[in-house]
C-alpha cells in the first residue's frame, strides 16, 4: 500500500512521484563501466521523503544519488552506525574502491539505506526509527559480516536525525535525513571486500589524529557530525547519552 503524505497540498503516492519532479534521471547510462555487484545494488528502493521526513514513494538507489537529481530536491532516508566496543573505541570502515559514491573514503562503522521492503520504512518516527535499525542490522552483516545475534535490536540507540547534501564527483552525491544510531558492542567482523577495503577501531583522540593526516579522506556525512556532535556524544557513552536520545527535531546541515 502506498504511503501518503502532503506536500503544498498536493497528495503524493509512490505511484506518481514523477509529477513532483517531472524531469528525474532514471536512465542506466551513468554505471558503465562500474563493479558489477555495485551497479546491482544500485536497482536497490530507497524509501523518498519530502523534508520534514515522511515517506512520499519509492525510487531506485541510483536515482537517489544522481546529482542531476539531488539538485532538483530529491531527498531519502538513511542512518549511520556508530558501533563501540567494550574500550569505548570507535569502529571505522574505509569505503572499498568498488563503490560508485564516495569511494576509498573513511566512514563512521556503517553508513547505508533502509529501503522501500516490509519492516524498513515507516511514516512516524516510532517507526521509522525501528525501520532503520532493522536496516542497520541487515546492513552491519553485509558490509562488515556482523552477526544480528551481536547487534540486537534493542541495543541501538537512536539519538537524531541530521538533514544534508553533499556532492561526491560532480556525478553521484548525497541528500539524505540521516538517523544517528550508537550501539555498544563486542562483536567478530568478516568484512565484505566488495563494500569495505579496511576497518579499525579508534579512540577519539585517535580518530583527530586521523582528520590531521591529509593523505587519508573522510565522507561528508561523517566529518559534519564528527565537527558537531560526535565528541560530545562520545563522552558520555557510558554516562549521560539518555539525554542525546530520542531527539524530535531534524538538524539540518
Amino acid at each position: 500500500m502506498s504511503t501518503t503524505t502532503t506536500i503544498s497540498s498536493t497528495p503524493i503516492t509512490a505511484s506518481n512521484i514523477t509529477l513532483l519532479f517531472p524531469e528525474i534521471d532514471t536512465s542506466s547510462g551513468a554505471l558503465d563501466g562500474h563493479d558489477a555487484e555495485q551497479i546491482r545494488l544500485m536497482d536497490e528502493v530507497c524509501i523518498v521523503l519530502d523534508e520534514n521526513d515522511k515517506p512520499i514513494g519509492n525510487l531506485s538507489k541510483k536515482t537517489c544519488h544522481l546529482m542531476t537529481n539531488i539538485d532538483k530536491g530529491l531527498l531519502h532516508r538513511a542512518f549511520s552506525v556508530f558501533l563501540f566496543n567494550s574500550k569505548n573505541e570507535l569502529l571505522l570502515q574505509q569505503r572499498a574502491t568498488e563503490k560508485i559514491t564516495f569511494p576509498d573514503m573513511w566512514t563512521n562503522t556503517c553508513c547505508s539505506h533502509p529501503l522501500g521492503i516490509p519492516g524498513e520504512g515507516g511514516a512516524e518516527l516510532l517507526e521509522s526509527v525501528a525501520g532503520v535499525k532493522n536496516a542497520a542490522r541487515r546492513k552491519l552483516d553485509h558490509e562488515l559480516g556482523i552477526k544480528e545475534h551481536q547487534v540486537p535490536f534493542n541495543d541501538f540507540k537512536f539519538l537524531t536525525r541530521i538533514h544534508y547534501k553533499a556532492p561526491c564527483d560532480g556525478k553521484w552525491g548525497e541528500h539524505e535525513i540521516d538517523y544517528i544510531l550508537f550501539i555498544k558492542a563486542d562483536v567478530d567482523l568478516e568484512p565484505n571486500l566488495n563494500e569495505v577495503r579496511d576497518a579499525t577501531y579508534v579512540t577519539a583522540d585517535g580518530l583527530k589524529k586521523m582528520f590531521d593526516n591529509p593523505a587519508l579522506k573522510f565522507t561528508p556525512w561523517f566529518k559534519l557530525i564528527c565537527n558537531s556532535l560526535l565528541f560530545e556524544w562520545w563522552e558520555h557513552l557510558d554516562s549521560g547519552i539518555e539525554k542525546y536520545e530520542n531527539e524530535q527535531d531534524i538538524r539540518r546541515m
